[in-house]
């Protein structure tokens, strides 16, 4: 049930990608830590030649602490998006300081030699209205990843705000398919290495239209996880899975932008524009242009990270520098793009979407369709 009373109330109030931004959570890069177990990051960055993985390009083995070059040139960039989003009158709020991803820890049943790093809340929480939900997120290596942020939560709760932790997954070994790579598929249909052993998703698989709530399978995302979601929700909210075009598709924030009621970005690689469900029939469908191959390194996604932008309102969009086409293209679409330079910020597995948590939007519930 919404909580009509704390729409306009609350401290939390988030029901879409697009209504004016107020308060914004911001990820950090201190103490960040290549992950030292990469079940899941094998299958999902663009190249799956050995040569070409992260520690080929970085020189740094999973385990290891980010070089301070690689640290530094992201800081510049995140520096640049806080001023921007502080000039855009944005209240940016920031997660704690901790050291904790260069420690090792362990379940009953595993262990890992350390973390990831506090770069991307969005991954790790979903808000919906005056909710924020705690991913059950399938990584072993992000398992305490939302430590940085529990005095943020704690605050939050205090203000009157709703905060969910979906069930914490044990991530055995069940939960895994060990010859994803290996085992036929004849159908060519698309398949993941996470099984259905019990609910995982990452936050960033779902992204808001107000009652309705748009998300994907993928690596990361399974069956159970959506489930887990629709009923913890219930019928306040309709779910909708979206068919991708591709295993490597992490996160939906780089296939399916919304941008205002009645318009959203599509990546035309990673979603077929002609099987978007019939509740779009009337929306309009902004195939987004072919990307600016991004030169930083080490190279962790799609050059389709460029649609992963932030709306600040309906008009107002965060979009990378050199994007040049696609700020065009926003131009001509009616938006009014605000251009940053983040490419630097790409080895930490993220954009604009990635690195935020929008807290308070200045809206009400509503439905588009």
């Amino acid at each position: 049930m919404i909580d009509k009373h704390c729409q306009s109330e609350c401290v939390v109030n988030s029901y879409n990608e697009w209504d004016p931004l107020e308060e914004v959570i911001v990820g950090r890069l201190e103490y960040a830590t290549h992950p030292s177990w990469d079940m899941i990051e094998q299958f999902v960055t663009p190249e799956n030649d050995p040569s070409d993985s992260f520690a080929a390009q970085s020189g740094v083995a999973p385990g290891q602490q980010y070089p301070k070059e690689i640290v530094h040139a992201a800081q510049k960039s995140l520096d640049e998006f806080i001023h921007i989003l502080e000039a855009e009158g944005v209240n940016v709020r920031r997660p704690d300081v901790i050291d904790s991803y260069l420690k090792p820890f362990s379940t009953p049943a595993w262990n890992v030699a350390t973390g990831f790093c506090s770069a991307n809340p969005r991954d790790v929480f979903l808000v919906v209205g005056n909710e924020i939900i705690e991913a059950p997120m399938a990584d072993r290596s992000r398992y305490f990843e939302s430590w940085a942020f529990r005095t943020l939560l704690k605050e939050y709760f205090r203000a009157g705000a709703k905060w969910t932790s979906a069930p914490k997954p044990q991530l055995l070994n069940e939960q895994f398919d060990p010859d994803y790579q290996h085992r036929p598929n004849p159908q060519n249909e698309l398949r993941y290495v996470t099984t259905e052993f019990e609910p995982t998703f990452d936050a960033a698989d779902f992204v808001r239209c107000g009652r309705d709530i748009f998300g994907q399978l993928s690596h990361v995302t399974n069956r159970l996880g959506i489930d887990w979601l629709r009923r913890h929700l219930g019928d306040s909210y309709r779910i909708h899975v979206l068919e991708n075009l591709s295993p490597q598709v992490l996160h939906i924030d780089t296939t399916f932008m919304p941008l205002k009621p009645g318009t959203v970005m599509i990546s035309p690689d990673y979603l077929d524009y002609n099987k978007l469900p019939g509740m779009f029939k009337y929306w309009n469908i902004l195939v987004a242009p072919e990307p600016v191959p991004y030169k930083s390194r080490p190279r962790t996604m799609s050059n389709w990270i460029s649609i992963n932008t932030l709306m600040l309102d309906h008009e107002r969009i965060i979009v990378e520098k050199r994007q040049e086409p696609l700020i065009k293209a926003l131009k001509a679409w009616g938006f009014k793009p605000i251009s940053c330079s983040f490419e630097d910020y790409y080895p930490f597995y993220g954009s604009f979407h990635c690195a935020t948590l929008d807290v308070r939007r200045r809206g009400e519930v509503q439905s588009y369709f």
